[in-house]
C-alpha cells in the first residue's frame, strides 16, 4: 500500500468541519477510517444506556456518508494500546491521524499509542479539533507569566475578542481500495455496527437529537432561524423547547464547533436588533462554558477525581442512602426536583436549569456528595461529558471554580419563577398533575393529597437544610 493514512475517529464523528480528518485526506486520498470499541470506556459503572445507543446511531450515519464518498469505516473492538498499532502495521499505514482530547483517560492512551507507533516508524499527527480555542491558547497574563483561568468571566473576556477559526473543507472523494487491500481488511478482524444488546445495553427511548451529522445540522439550522434570537429570555423554562439541544452531538463531534460558531455569527451580522444580538451573545457564553470547563479539565486532571476548593475533601457529607435512592427515582416530595429526575430517567436529558436544581438539592438540602450525582449523570445522560458534568457538579456544590461559590437553590423559588404554572411539573408527575398550581410550585402539598395521589411528602425540610449547610460552610472556611 502506498502512503495509505489511518485516521482514527473517536469523539470526532462526522466527515464534515472535521480538522484532522481534513488534514488526513489532504495528506492521502488513500485514506481509511477507524473507531474502536474500548471496554475501558463501554464497561466503566458510569456509562449510560442512551449514549451509547446514540453512539451506536452516528456510528451508522457516518458509516454511510463515507460510503457516498468512496471510503470504508473500519470497526474493531478492543484496547485501543494494543489494536491501533496492529491495525496499522497490518494495513501498511504510513501515518495515523488523530483528533486530541482532554479527558485524562484519553490523554494517556493517546501518549502510549503515539510511543507505540513512533516504535514501529509510523508517522503520528494529533490536532485539535473539539475547541475553537484548545488549551494553552487562551491563557492570563504575559507571555513570561502565562497561567490557565480558573475563572470564566475573565475567560470569556479573553476568549471572545480572538478570532475564531472557520470552517475545514469536507473531505473529498476518496481513492477506492485494491482487492489486495480489501483482503487485508478481511483478515483484521473488524466487527460490523454492534447492536446495543451485543454491548450489554437496553434503551428504547426516542432521542433528543436524532444521531448523525445530518440531523446536527438540521437542528441547528432550526435554531439559528428561531430559537437563538430568544434564547436568554426562553432558555431557563424548562416546559419550552428554548434551548439548542445540541449537547449530544457536540458530545460526540456528531457537528463541527467551527461551523457551530460560524452559523451563530451569521446570524449575529445580519440582525438588526440590539435584543436579538444579546440573545445570541448569550449563546456564544454557553459555547465558551463549554470549552472553559474542558479547558480546565486539560490543565487541572485532578478534578476528575476530587473537588477543586481543597476544604471540600473534609466536608461531612451524610450520604443517606435511602435519600439518594428517592431522589434518583424522583421521589423526593418536591415536585420540581421530582420532575426533573423522572425526566433524566424517561428521557436520557435534563434541562439546564434542572440539573443545577437538583444538583443544589442533593448536596445542599440533602447533604450527599456531589460525586454521588455526578456519577448518576453520567449513567443516564445522552450528552454525558466528564468535564461539563464535573464542571456543572462542583458548582453547584461550592466545591469547584466558582468566585462567589456559596449557591443554594430554593426548589419552591426554582419553580415559581420558572415553572409559574407548574407545566413542567404536571408533564413528568401525572400522578400530582389535577393538585392546584400553588401546590405544585411551592411543594406545599397537604399529607391527605400525597396519600391521595401516592406522592410522598417532602424528606427534608429546605429552611432547616439551608441553616445547616451554610454553618458548615463557615466553619470549614474556618
Amino acid at each position: 500500500m502506498t502512503d495509505l493514512v489511518l485516521f482514527w475517529h473517536r469523539r470526532d464523528l462526522r466527515i464534515s468541519d472535521n480538522v484532522g480528518l481534513a488534514a488526513a485526506r489532504q495528506r492521502s486520498a488513500k485514506l481509511i477510517s477507524l473507531f474502536c470499541f474500548d471496554p475501558n470506556i463501554l464497561e466503566r459503572d458510569d456509562i449510560a444506556p442512551a449514549r451509547v445507543a446514540y453512539l451506536l446511531g452516528c456510528l451508522r450515519k457516518l458509516d454511510q456518508n463515507y460510503r457516498q464518498i468512496g471510503g470504508r469505516l473500519i470497526l474493531i473492538q478492543g484496547n485501543p494500546k494494543t489494536l491501533i498499532g496492529k491495525v496499522a502495521q497490518d494495513l501498511g499505514a504510513t501515518a495515523v491521524y488523530w483528533n486530541q482530547d482532554v479527558e485524562p483517560y484519553g490523554r494517556e492512551r493517546d501518549r502510549q499509542i503515539k510511543e507505540q507507533l513512533t516504535a514501529q516508524n509510523i508517522e503520528v499527527q494529533e490536532f485539535w479539533d473539539q475547541l475553537l480555542h484548545p488549551p494553552g491558547e487562551v491563557l492570563t497574563g504575559t507571555s513570561n507569566n502565562c497561567k490557565p483561568y480558573t475563572v470564566y468571566t475573565p475567560y470569556w473576556k479573553n476568549w471572545s475578542r480572538q478570532p475564531k477559526a472557520k470552517p475545514v473543507a469536507t473531505p473529498e472523494r476518496l481513492e477506492e481500495l485494491t482487492s489486495a487491500e480489501e483482503n487485508v481488511l478481511e483478515k483484521l478482524g473488524a466487527i460490523a455496527l454492534p447492536t446495543l444488546l451485543d454491548l450489554g445495553v437496553s434503551w428504547e427511548a426516542p432521542f433528543i437529537l436524532e444521531p448523525g451529522e445530518e440531523a446536527a445540522k438540521i437542528q441547528l439550522e432550526a435554531f439559528c432561524q428561531q430559537g437563538i434570537y430568544s434564547y436568554d429570555e426562553q432558555r431557563n423554562f424548562p416546559f419550552n423547547d428554548g434551548t439548542s439541544r445540541l449537547s449530544p452531538a457536540l458530545k460526540f463531534g456528531a457537528i463541527g464547533i467551527r461551523e457551530v460558531w460560524a452559523a451563530s455569527e451569521t446570524v449575529m451580522e445580519t440582525t438588526r436588533s440590539d435584543e436579538s444580538r444579546n440573545h445570541i451573545l448569550s449563546w456564544q457564553q454557553e459555547l465558551a462554558w463549554r470549552e472553559f470547563y474542558q479547558t480546565v479539565m486539560y490543565f487541572f486532571p485532578e478534578l476528575a477525581a476530587g473537588p477543586y476548593r481543597q476544604p471540600w475533601d473534609r466536608f461531612p457529607w451524610e450520604n443517606d442512602d435511602s435519600k439518594f435512592e428517592a431522589w434518583c427515582q424522583g421521589k423526593t416530595g418536591f415536585p420540581i426536583v421530582d420532575a426533573a429526575m423522572r425526566q433524566l430517567n424517561e428521557t436520557g436529558w435534563m434541562h439546564n436549569r434542572c440539573r443545577m436544581i437538583v444538583a443544589s438539592f442533593l448536596t445542599k438540602d440533602l447533604m450527599i456528595n456531589w460525586q454521588w450525582g455526578e456519577k448518576y449523570f453520567m449513567q443516564k445522560l445522552i450528552d454525558g461529558d466528564l468535564s461539563a458534568n464535573n464542571g456543572g457538579w462542583q458548582w453547584s456544590a461550592s466545591s469547584g471554580m466558582d468566585p462567589k461559590p456559596l449557591r443554594i437553590f430554593n426548589p419552591a423559588s426554582q419553580a415559581k419563577k420558572y415553572d409559574p404554572d407548574a407545566e413542567y411539573i404536571r408533564r413528568w408527575l401525572p400522578e400530582i398533575r389535577s393538585l392546584d398550581t400553588k401546590e405544585l410550585v411551592t411543594g406545599e402539598i397537604s399529607p391527605l393529597d400525597c396519600q391521595a395521589c401516592g406522592y410522598p411528602q417532602a424528606i427534608v425540610n429546605h429552611n432547616e437544610q439551608q441553616r445547616k449547610f451554610k454553618q458548615i460552610y463557615k466553619a470549614l472556611k474556618g
